[in-house]
């Protein structure tokens, strides 16, 4: 009898929202076969990542890529101890002994600092990015959205508390993900960036393709803004999943849960579901929402995904029970 491959899982997003996608992907692993692929958003301009690609001129943001290969870590103690030092943050110490500068160290992850010397040591992200999922004996593979760092802007009415009647541009990743306006529209700088060439060809073999959650605008959206990876979406033969965020951040202050699906219609027209994963308990009007992903082609799907204390966070073994029986449904 012949060996069944593997589900094909291409998880898109970034930071805190795709790692949780990522670890229930990696449980789920368990339950049914996965080969997954995270595609992750290189805007990232705040923190560590910021002053690397200032202070670097950094090929990629290493932050998000960072987190999404400590979130595919083995359960294996030596692969979670270096996804653990990946993950670690120097702490300040104050002044460095006899100079008068701060120290250079503090705020920087490790990995990130890992990530940036793999980078320049051989020249090519997506093996650098291959070497250090070796490294955490990843349950899956990490790819850039692009082969070089973006820039994001948006057009925000009232992001300007000086001019809190008309519309400005924010730009930056940070700056548009805490921007107190309402977001009208955002983009990309270059318009046009060159797609992962290693992304692609996931998306075109894949079984489901998964956006969300995670900040919308900064997070989700910016892979529907690059056009070759927008048109590989929209061709690719998988099925295709949206998991809602448990609320709004302040880029999406203002935008009801339908609105979230409505936005990744506006920004790609062509793109059809099948499935908007929801919590029940985070979504009080489900016909709205319900119409929205009818609108896209899908079916909306309530199930408990947040964590036991009630803050707005997926639960990865909750949104793991959620998906098995979607992804095993390719079967």
């Amino acid at each position: 009898m012949t060996a069944r491959r593997p589900i094909r899982v291409v998880a898109f997003g970034g930071g805190h929202g795709l790692g949780a996608s990522l670890r229930a992907l990696r449980r789920s692993a368990s339950s049914v076969e996965l080969d997954i692929t995270a595609v992750v958003t290189v805007g990232d301009d705040g923190g560590s990542s910021g002053r690397l690609r200032a202070e670097r001129d950094a090929l990629l943001p290493p932050g998000d890529l960072r987190q999404a290969l400590a979130a595919l870590a083995d359960d294996d103690p030596v692969a979670q101890r270096t996804a653990a030092l990946l993950q670690h943050r120097f702490a300040p110490i104050g002044r460095v002994a006899g100079l008068d500068a701060a120290d250079p160290l503090t705020g920087h992850a490790v990995g990130n600092l890992l990530l940036l010397g793999l980078m320049e040591l051989v020249g090519d992200p997506v093996l650098a990015l291959d070497h250090a999922a070796a490294m955490v004996q990843a349950r899956g593979r990490v790819l850039p959205m692009a082969t070089h760092a973006v820039g994001i802007e948006a057009d925000v009415f009232g992001g300007d508390p000086s001019r809190p009647g008309e519309t400005v541009t924010v730009r930056g990743q940070h700056a548009v993900a805490v921007t107190q306006g309402h977001v009208e529209a955002v983009r990309l700088t270059p318009a046009e960036p060159p797609a992962c060439e290693a992304a692609l060809a996931a998306i075109a073999d894949a079984d489901w393709l998964i956006f969300g959650p995670g900040s919308w605008y900064t997070s989700v959206l910016p892979h529907l803004l690059v056009p070759e990876l927008a048109a590989a979406i929209v061709a690719s033969p998988a099925r295709r999943l949206i998991t809602l965020n448990l609320g709004s951040d302040n880029e999406t202050a203002g935008l009801s849960v339908a609105d979230h699906l409505a936005a990744l219609h506006w920004y790609l027209p062509g793109l059809r579901a099948d499935a908007v994963l929801a919590d029940a308990r985070w979504v009080p009007e489900p016909e709205p929402v319900r119409d929205a992903a009818k609108a896209l082609g899908a079916r909306l799907i309530l199930a408990s995904l947040a964590v036991a204390d009630g803050s707005p966070r997926h639960d990865p073994e909750s949104l793991s029970v959620a998906l098995v029986p979607l992804l095993g449904a390719v079967r």
